[in-house]
């Protein structure tokens, strides 16, 4: 048995030390720098606190989603799965049987659609766009969702004021062992 765990490790050794040396070959990834680390260690709260300076638009924002995002979401939001979900519309629809979660219809705050988008997307790249490229992205789908108008510009002060529709649609965990 012991010779099986340590043939074992051996063996994800070689595969793990393989596949680090096929990253660099290819290109891929980086060892992140101390500012890298700081921005993935922040947090934005819903009332926007860890929201960084910047600022974006809906027809910014249009640009960036047209490049770096409608391979997976679709020009317009409406998803193409698989690989990746329905961004827009959806409004109305978490009662029904066929509930439909979007950015519209799901999230309670859009301080924490922009925190995903800066930290998970684009799916191939995550954490690489910048903060005036994620506030635009949020601002296109606000404005696609119809959240916002076409010309509003999201900041740090701006985007923490939005109410979304599903605002109110979370409740806190009354679970004393849950944080």
């Amino acid at each position: 048995m012991r010779r099986l765990t340590f043939l074992g490790l051996a063996c994800l050794g070689v595969f793990v030390t393989s596949l680090h040396g096929q990253q660099k070959q290819l290109g891929l990834g980086h060892t992140p720098s101390m500012q890298e680390l700081r921005e993935w260690k922040s947090t934005v709260l819903p009332d926007g606190s860890g929201l960084p300076p910047g600022s974006g638009t809906p027809a910014q924002g249009k640009r960036v989603y047209l490049d770096k995002c409608s391979a997976c979401h679709g020009d317009q939001g409406q998803g193409n799965e698989p690989p990746a979900p329905q961004l827009v519309g959806g409004i109305g629809t978490l009662a029904s049987s066929s509930p439909i979660r979007t950015v519209g219809s799901y999230w309670p705050y859009a301080t924490t659609v922009w925190d995903f988008i800066r930290r998970a997307m684009p799916y191939s790249r995550p954490g690489t766009l910048t903060a005036d490229e994620t506030y635009a992205v949020t601002a296109y789908l606000l404005s696609l969702n119809k959240i916002i108008p076409r010309n509003a510009v999201m900041d740090q002060k701006t985007l923490p004021a939005i109410r979304m529709p599903n605002r109110d649609g979370f409740v806190p965990d009354p679970r004393p062992d849950v944080r």
